[in-house]
C-alpha cells in the first residue's frame, strides 16, 4: 500500500512519526507530508499531498481539524481509497466531503489498522 501521512513527524514521540515507522515496518511505501520538513526517518518530506507523483491509496491525518479543512480538497485530488482519521482529527464536514467524493472515511488509529500497537513503536 502507498499511504500519505499528513501532519508527520521528525519528532519520534508524535504519532506523525510513529506512524511513518509503523507502515515502513510493515513493508508500505510511506509519503510523509509536512511544509516544515525536508526528511523524516530517511525519507523525502513532502509539502502538500499534491507534489507527490504517485497513486495514493491512504491518507493517515495528523491535523487538526481546522488544518485537515484546509487540505482536503488536495487530499480529494489524489483519489485515495481510505483515509484514516486518527483521533483528534475527526471532522464531520471533512468526512462528509470525503464521502461525497466516493473516499472511505475511517475513525480509527491507523496504526492500530495495520495490527500494530503504537505505544510499542
Amino acid at each position: 500500500m502507498r499511504i500519505a501521512v499528513i501532519g508527520a513527524s521528525a519528532n519520534r514521540d508524535k504519532f506523525g512519526n510513529k506512524c511513518v515507522r509503523a507502515y515502513l515496518s510493515a513493508g508500505h511505501k510511506v509519503f510523509p507530508v509536512n511544509p516544515k520538513e525536508k526528511t523524516i526517518e530517511g525519507l523525502v518530506c513532502y509539502k502538500s499531498i499534491s507534489e507527490i507523483k504517485e497513486r495514493i491509496d491512504a491518507v493517515s491525518l495528523y491535523l487538526l481539524p481546522s488544518a485537515g479543512k484546509d487540505v482536503v480538497d488536495n487530499i480529494i485530488s489524489k483519489k485515495p481509497e481510505i483515509v484514516y482519521m486518527n483521533p483528534g482529527t475527526e471532522d464531520e464536514d471533512i468526512e462528509e466531503k470525503l464521502k461525497k467524493n466516493s473516499i472511505k472515511a475511517i475513525k480509527q488509529c491507523s496504526i492500530r489498522a495495520i495490527g500494530i500497537n503504537p505505544e510499542e513503536i
